[in-house]
């Protein structure tokens, strides 16, 4: 299955990208974050467990459990403060 993935704020800046699509045999939220995680660093450092982020599926958001279908898209985003 192909997944488009979305990268914003400090997470674009640190990956040097936007967007990317990635081919997966299938899977949920939880292994698509391990697969960027097995990238090493800079991805490992900030989609672990130390830092802050969100996940959203096709603009809900979702948790680690959320399996993913073909042609979904995931957004990765640090959690937003407003002021």
């Amino acid at each position: 299955m192909n997944i488009k993935v979305l990268y914003f704020a400090r997470l674009r800046e640190t990956f040097g990208t936007g967007a990317e699509e990635i081919e997966m045999a299938s899977g949920s939220v939880a292994d698509l974050l391990a697969a960027l995680r097995g990238r090493g660093k800079p991805w490992a450092d900030e989609l672990s467990g130390e830092r802050a982020f969100r996940v959203a599926v096709n603009q809900d958001l979702a948790g680690p459990d959320t399996a993913l279908n073909d042609r979904d898209e995931v957004a990765i985003f640090p959690p937003v403060t407003g002021g």
